[in-house]
């Protein structure tokens, strides 16, 4: 009789333990759920201010470039083709194109200047 007594006390004791374990797990998921919802609206309220940083600063860099453009026009024109001589004559870089040319112009004013 104490043998019996004693395994229903112990299955008691894993029913209520089984118990808990399912409570804390569907609490674990329910705090996981919430914690995805709310990093989802922190994240595009992050992206969302983040595009309209970008934009503003893209139009100041628009305006400053526009400023800068009607100050010299040509000069501007220079600063931009030496900047795409650097990205297209990179390293190990090789170019067939007519002496005749636009994209060399500056060059070739340089190199006929000496």
């Amino acid at each position: 009789m104490r043998r019996e007594v004693y395994a229903r006390m112990i299955s008691e004791r894993k029913r209520i333990a089984e118990q808990y374990r399912s409570e804390g797990a569907g609490e674990a998921a329910r705090i996981s759920g919430q914690k995805e919802r709310e990093l989802k609206v922190i994240r595009s309220e992050a992206y969302r201010k983040a595009q309209e940083i970008k934009g503003k600063a893209d139009r100041q860099a628009a305006l400053i470039y526009a400023e800068a453009y009607n100050k010299d026009p040509e000069f501007y024109a220079f600063l931009r083709t030496l900047e795409t001589y650097r990205h297209a004559l990179a390293q190990n870089t090789t170019l067939i194109l007519s002496t005749k040319n636009d994209f060399l112009r500056y060059l070739k004013t340089r190199l006929s200047g000496r």
